[in-house]
């Protein structure tokens, strides 16, 4: 029982610096691509493509989830496991 314990606690740990590195990495792609807009565009047009930005974002975010839960669901995992 202390294994299996120590083992979700561990899990659950390992799971959370993961994502708190994810976390910290797409705020500085967030960071770097803001700021190349506002080099390319000019402060003045920045808005209306960060929303532009914003939206790309967001679809790529959604396939490469689909695509990952695809794969992750051939190799027998359950995603929705958590």
């Amino acid at each position: 029982m202390t294994s299996e314990v120590t083992k979700l606690i561990m899990e659950t740990i390992l799971g959370l610096i993961t994502t708190a590195f994810a976390f910290v990495a797409g705020l500085a792609w967030n960071e770097a691509i803001q700021k190349l807009i506002v080099e390319v565009m000019g402060k003045g047009n920045a808005l209306p493509s960060l929303f532009g930005y914003a939206i790309i974002v967001t679809i790529i975010a959604v396939i490469v989830t689909v695509v990952l839960a695809k794969i992750a669901g051939k190799m027998g995992i359950d995603v929705n496991d958590s």
